[in-house]
């Protein structure tokens, strides 16, 4: 954004694809489960119901760039029956989604993932129709045995993928603690679309910052991916997730937070997942990530929240936060 120019503004549909059903324990990780049952139900096997939320932005200023840009994609329709069963995936998409809003997948000129596990850059590529060339072909995705080849299209054929430049190194080294999350089928057809970004980490290199450590001021944090679409990294969950932010149609600063904060569940200091590649960084993140939504008023778009997605931050007279529905 210029200096003394308004800040361009995008039009925000919330997209819901699909649901996804989680081990309670590994979501919530070392809060033992006296604490954690009392607010977040779950099935006969455990699992928590969350969510797969994306955001379609509609551009509404002349700025240069793509008119549409989306944030997120979900799990997609890759996986085998076994596994769709294991994570409760009933068959919606993203592409469900979109159809549902009259957008037509090619119109869409950018992608902004916040990280490339299964369950957010899946739907970023689709299954090849009868009679349509793949994009690429390939391992089959499994949480199992082996599957074979299969054929695989861009879901969305005419947009960059912008994604953290370690996220992608990452990804395809699967530095993860999850043996299967970053799939072939998910990376390989999008290397010809990418937009590697290498935003700075919050803290300097090799910093293991202190309790009441100061990150990098979040100027200098972020990078403008697109007009008025910025992106800033998150890590703990990953080291290159990043976190997606731009105003909406009624000014208000939006920021789409990844699995730093995926639910309404997770505003406590501790409440990290067992799938973070390091739970203490996401404690650090999850802190200074609530106090900026709070001083800057900041409304956080929460990835996997099953209910309501929209919350403001307040901080309270336990000297934490609390998330109120905006």
């Amino acid at each position: 954004m210029i200096e003394g120019h308004p800040p361009v503004r995008y039009r925000v549909t919330l997209l819901r694809a699909g649901q996804l059903l989680l081990d309670a324990g590994c979501m919530l990780g070392l809060i033992p489960k006296v604490v954690w049952s009392k607010s977040v139900p779950v099935d006969e096997k455990n699992r928590m119901t969350l969510g797969h939320n994306c955001l379609l932005l509609e551009r509404l200023d002349d700025a240069k760039g793509p008119k549409l840009v989306l944030i997120e994609s979900g799990s997609g329709d890759k996986l085998d029956d076994k596994s769709r069963a294991i994570f409760g995936l009933d068959g919606r998409t993203v592409l469900t989604a979109l159809q549902e809003v009259g957008c037509n997948p090619a119109d869409i000129g950018a992608a902004v993932p916040t990280h490339l596990h299964f369950d957010h850059a899946g739907g970023l590529t689709r299954l090849a129709r009868a009679g349509e060339k793949p994009d690429w072909v390939g391992p089959a995705q499994s949480m199992g045995a082996p599957r074979g080849d299969h054929g695989v299209v861009r879901s969305f054929p005419n947009a960059e993928v912008i994604v953290q430049q370690r996220e992608w190194a990452d990804a395809l080294n699967n530095t993860s603690v999850m043996t299967k999350t970053y799939f072939p089928d998910n990376l390989e057809p999008l290397r010809d679309r990418l937009r590697l970004v290498d935003a700075p980490p919050p803290f300097g290199p090799g910093v293991v910052p202190l309790r009441d450590d100061a990150p990098m001021a979040q100027e200098c944090r972020e990078r403008e991916v697109l007009p008025g679409i910025f992106v800033f990294r998150t890590p703990g969950h990953t080291w290159g997730q990043q976190a997606v932010r731009f105003v909406d149609e009624k000014g208000r600063s939006i920021v789409f937070t990844p699995d730093v904060l995926p639910s309404r569940h997770h505003v406590g200091a501790a409440y990290n997942l067992a799938y973070d590649v390091d739970p203490y960084m996401s404690t650090m993140t999850r802190t200074w990530l609530l106090n900026e939504a709070a001083d800057r008023a900041w409304v956080l778009a929460l990835d996997h929240e099953a209910g309501h997605p929209f919350f403001s931050v307040k901080r309270n007279d336990k000297g934490w936060f609390d998330l109120v529905e905006a």
